[in-house]
């Protein structure tokens, strides 16, 4: 739909009325836009506007109200013009970054708050998945002997991605020679991909050479799962909304957070070809999601292209409050591109 072939009039009746609807979830009439918006119009041309809006499907008419609301189409035209000058702010901005950096350089304290942060500020469910690293490359280990035979391997790569798993060996170590063989391999093995450690030549220590094997294993397991953990936060905003009350819609939506699977596929889909960043608006689930008919998604990546990336996004109703929500995902996905960037620089 072309969306030059509307009049400025029209264009301003558009953003007038959606602005409205998403304040009040009420369809808006002809009469409450001449009494509220003093637009030196009379009612009658407002309502042959309207009624050239809906025709033109900006605007749609539900069965039981002489109002309209915002179509779909609407609310893309909407969102189009709100992208380009969206902004935060300054004392938001400010406030977002200072709890921020008071937090523990801890990339799970990061995604809660990250996920907090969305939910307050876009009065919808955030959802942020962990940064994914895509060329794992090796910070530390640990081994921390448990009982017996068995150990604890905790693996960092760049990128803050963790992962512990429980190694039994073929015989008690002490926990000196376990820290040992942890401080030789962390020296040999830092900043490496798995490329270079697995060209690495055979270690002479039969322990060392034991957890590089697993290591390695463990760093191509890394680099083959799509997204880590989603953190999520606000579910009760969207619940509350008059779309979703006591309705079947609100059910569909919340086995989306149930069913994680699900949702980490749509947001792997829907951001692996766009920049970090790059904002994208899913209006409706795009005719691709049933459970997403009656919303809309804001959603971004975030992190270091090539190295380790990660998503954010809101997901509200379809009135979600857009001029807020669109400037939020796009600074909160600025702020974890910067902390991703120093951790993986090692600042």
């Amino acid at each position: 739909m072309n969306m030059n072939n509307l009049t400025e009039r029209q264009k301003t009746l558009l953003l007038l009325i959606i602005r409205d609807y998403i304040e009040s979830a009420q369809p808006v009439g002809s009469k409450r836009l001449a009494e509220h918006y003093h637009l030196g119009l009379s009612a009658a041309t407002i309502r042959n506007e309207m009624a050239a809006l809906t025709e033109m499907g900006y605007l749609r008419q539900p069965h039981t109200s002489a109002g309209r609301v915002p179509s779909e189409e609407g609310y893309r035209y909407f969102v189009s013009q709100m992208m380009q000058d969206a902004e935060l702010p300054e004392s938001v901005q400010h406030t977002i970054s200072h709890q921020f950096y008071q937090s523990r350089a801890d990339m799970d304290q990061w995604m809660t708050l990250a996920a907090s942060i969305l939910a307050n500020q876009s009065q919808g469910v955030s959802m942020v998945t962990a940064p994914h690293v895509e060329q794992a490359k090796y910070k530390h280990v640990e081994l921390i002997s448990t009982q017996g035979r068995q150990i604890l391997m905790v693996l960092v790569m760049a990128g803050g991605e963790v992962s512990q798993q429980i190694l039994t060996l073929t015989e008690p170590v002490p926990q000196e020679r376990l820290s040992q063989t942890a401080a030789r391999l962390n020296a040999l093995l830092a900043g490496l991909a798995v490329d270079a450690i697995s060209s690495l030549p055979h270690r002479s220590d039969p322990l060392d050479q034991d957890i590089l094997i697993l290591i390695l294993q463990d760093m191509r397991n890394s680099a083959s799962r799509v997204s880590g953990e989603i953190y999520t936060d606000g579910l009760t905003n969207v619940l509350n909304e008059p779309e979703f009350s006591g309705s079947g819609e609100a059910r569909k939506t919340l086995k989306l957070f149930e069913e994680r699977t699900t949702l980490q596929d749509l947001l792997a889909r829907t951001t692996t070809n766009s920049n970090i960043g790059g904002l994208q608006v899913l209006i409706g689930g795009e005719g691709e999601l049933d459970e997403l008919r009656q919303c809309s998604m804001v959603i971004a990546r975030y992190g270091v292209p090539g190295m380790a990336t990660g998503t954010l996004g809101v997901l509200g109703p379809m009135r979600m409050s857009y001029a807020r929500t669109i400037p939020t995902v796009r600074y909160v996905a600025g702020l974890l591109s910067d902390l991703v960037n120093d951790t993986i620089s090692g600042e």
